[in-house]
């Protein structure tokens, strides 16, 4: 049996050209270098241990801190509050010194007021003022200097630099004598002995008979009351003032005229409408013997 052909022999092959005959680009060569360069630096470089980092570099994952420029805001706030922090300190700095300099030492007192005390008994009572800073001084640290001096109800002060203190005394007005046996004495509307006068009648006042001690408190703050009510001009013309109970306080003219005062209600209209009817002109004819002004928005005269 005839065999079959044998298969014709497959013959392959395949030219490459060397890479000097490959025609390449100026500049191609070197790019390729320095790529692969790259490449083996990188490769080492992700290789190389923590401890084998260039000197003066942080390696990548052992905590690198980035800084951040500081907001603006938060430095302006830093910058006022240091300035005010200096300012506060300068001003605290000259009020002490205003304060406790002796540059501003207490040297004079004057005094304006006074009629029923002396101005030299009230300079004397304030003498622990004298080389005291003007700024430590108030009105109640003088008041209590004063509190000895009962004719005094109350005071206000002023500085005038460098050296001096004016004092403003506010008196106890007198309302009435108060007879005690053969001696006077000069009360106001609270009943406070102010002065014992030498010519009781040369004061133009009436006269309490006995005075709280006798008539007891309450009529006697309630006849005080109703003279401290009293204008001068109408006060002056008082012979004497009495009350059989709060509610029937009595009053006499120096001329024998009897005034109806009633309780203390309602003193202030009771005073102004017996100042106008005192003002009326006298009738001879038929001349007024009792002014009644217990009931003010109806006065009878009679």
């Amino acid at each position: 049996m005839p065999s079959a052909p044998a298969e014709p022999d497959v013959i392959s092959a395949s030219k490459s050209a060397p890479e000097a005959d490959t025609p390449s680009l100026p500049g191609r060569k070197n790019a390729k270098d320095a790529g692969r360069n790259r490449s083996a630096d990188k490769v080492s470089a992700d290789r190389a241990p923590a401890d084998k980092a260039p000197a003066g570099k942080t390696p990548v994952g052992t905590g690198n801190v980035l800084a951040f420029p500081e907001p603006p805001g938060k430095r302006l706030k830093r910058n006022i509050m240091v300035t005010l922090g200096t300012v506060l300190a300068l001003v605290c700095a000259l009020l002490a010194a205003a304060i406790f300099s002796p540059v501003l030492a207490v040297g004079t007192v004057s005094v304006s007021g006074t009629r029923l005390v002396t101005t030299e008994k009230v300079q004397a009572a304030l003498e622990p003022l004298k080389g005291k800073p003007l700024p430590q001084i108030s009105d109640e640290e003088v008041s209590r200097l004063l509190a000895p001096l009962v004719q005094i109800k109350s005071v206000s002060t002023q500085a005038r630099p460098p050296s001096g203190l004016v004092v403003q005394v506010l008196e106890r007005v007198p309302v009435a004598l108060v007879k005690q046996g053969e001696q006077y004495q000069l009360v106001d509307v609270d009943g406070v002995v102010l002065a014992s006068p030498a010519d009781p009648a040369a004061v133009a006042l009436p006269v309490i008979d006995g005075g709280a001690g006798t008539i007891g408190k309450d009529l006697f703050q309630a006849t005080a009351a109703v003279l401290g009510a009293l204008p001068l001009d109408v006060l002056s013309k008082l012979s004497n003032a009495s009350a059989q109970s709060v509610d029937a306080v009595e009053l006499k003219l120096v001329d024998g005229q009897t005034i109806i005062w009633g309780n203390a209600g309602e003193k202030e209209l009771k005073a102004k409408v017996l100042e106008a009817l005192l003002k009326v002109p006298a009738d001879p004819k038929n001349p007024v013997r009792v002014y009644d002004v217990s009931a003010p928005r109806h006065p009878v005269t009679r």
